[in-house]
């Protein structure tokens, strides 16, 4: 339990690191190692935000289903095949971080309420007392499904951060190189107009 609870530690503070926005509390951390894939996240994350502006990137409300806000990179003039490469990538890994914890939120979500219904079951008790209210465990009862659910996914978690790991990694050495290219194409138009003898853009 002890090196679960650092994985979660250590990838929130390298979500903190790289994700300039708000991030989930909670439910974040949690995982499902054998979940279908979300059919609707995709559909409803498109037709939730713009498309990509050519001036400033567009930084949505937090999705219902993630609890991140989704993140569309705008594409400027001009651009350039790595800058291109780098923006295309940065896209793929936000929303492929956004399908991954909305699917996961999900299946969060509902082995929650069956856990909770088949104990209140199990000590004959509906869903809602006498007087409408919804029932609940206590919390020695919830952490056990707590324990049980991070037990049971902790090797998707693992995969979850390699992953996050080697994209920001990725991500992190393009910059680099776009960072480089443009101070290259800098010094160079300078020498160019300093031949030339016009004065430099």
């Amino acid at each position: 339990m002890a090196s679960t609870s650092a994985a979660v530690c250590l990838g929130r503070a390298l979500l903190r690191r790289f994700a300039p926005r708000r991030l989930p509390a909670l439910n974040r951390p949690l995982c499902s190692s054998n979940q279908e894939p979300h059919k609707d996240t995709t559909a409803k994350r498109s037709a939730l935000r713009p498309g990509p502006s050519s001036t400033h990137d567009w930084i949505g409300p937090p999705n219902p289903l993630s609890n991140l806000r989704p993140i569309v990179y705008h594409i400027p003039e001009n651009e350039t095949e790595l800058e291109k490469r780098l923006r295309h990538l940065r896209q793929d890994t936000e929303d492929w971080n956004q399908d991954f914890w909305a699917n996961q939120n999900i299946t969060f979500s509902k082995e929650k309420e069956a856990f909770i219904v088949s104990h209140l079951q199990a000590k004959g008790l509906g869903l809602r007392d006498e007087q409408g209210r919804r029932r609940s465990l206590n919390s020695k009862e919830m952490a056990a499904f707590y324990k049980s659910f991070l037990d049971k996914n902790r090797t998707r978690h693992a995969n979850y951060n390699k992953e996050w790991y080697r994209r920001n990694f990725s991500i992190t050495l393009l910059m680099a190189r776009v960072a480089l290219s443009s101070m290259w194409r800098r010094v160079t138009d300078r020498s160019s107009s300093r031949k030339s003898g016009a004065p430099p853009g």
